[in-house]
């Protein structure tokens, strides 16, 4: 009977404890990385009615992974993209992707850059179409669901970098 209530009260203790941290505490941020197999992408895009300078369509895969001992929901992403140091654009995406334990997936982030919001790029981009990639980095926050213990938001953070290839005139 001892042994039994010392039990009951180790685990009342740790109740207790748990219940006492910040749920960030107990849950792992899921990790980000480039899918660099994937192969991200840039797009000039020639101007056109409201982006009369034009811009470009960026596309970045990230491979997500779940590092906790149970499975979650990556509920949205917030986002924006540096390229050579340059906030380029931004982007909301509300995503409802399940991860189990241990589980990776990987995610396209399709963004819009608006050379009229940022003409430096322009500028940059042309300098560079065909040559050298560019260094870019997606800093951002994020929400996940997991049942019961709720809904925490991480960040904001670096979430990943790596390169982009410019495009290619003549390709």
């Amino acid at each position: 009977m001892r042994t039994r209530l010392s039990v009951i009260g180790a685990i009342l203790f740790a109740a207790q404890a748990c219940a006492s941290l910040p749920i960030n505490r107990l849950i792992q941020p899921v990790h980000f990385e480039a899918a660099d197999d994937r192969g991200s992408e840039i797009r000039l895009i020639g101007p056109q009615a409201g982006q009369p300078l034009g811009g470009a369509a960026v596309r970045l895969w990230t491979r997500v992974r779940n590092p906790n001992p149970f499975g979650l929901t990556l509920s949205s992403l917030r986002v924006t993209l540096m390229l050579e140091d340059t906030r380029a654009a931004e982007g909301e995406f509300p995503l409802g992707l399940p991860l189990e334990a241990g589980q990776d997936s990987v995610v396209p982030l399709d963004l819009a850059i608006r050379f009229s919001d940022v003409p430096a790029l322009a500028t940059m981009l042309r300098r560079s179409v065909g040559s050298q990639p560019l260094r870019y980095s997606v800093e951002g926050s994020f929400a996940v669901e997991v049942g019961r213990l709720g809904s925490p938001t991480f960040g904001p953070l670096t979430l990943f970098s790596g390169e982009l290839r410019p495009p290619s005139l003549g390709r």
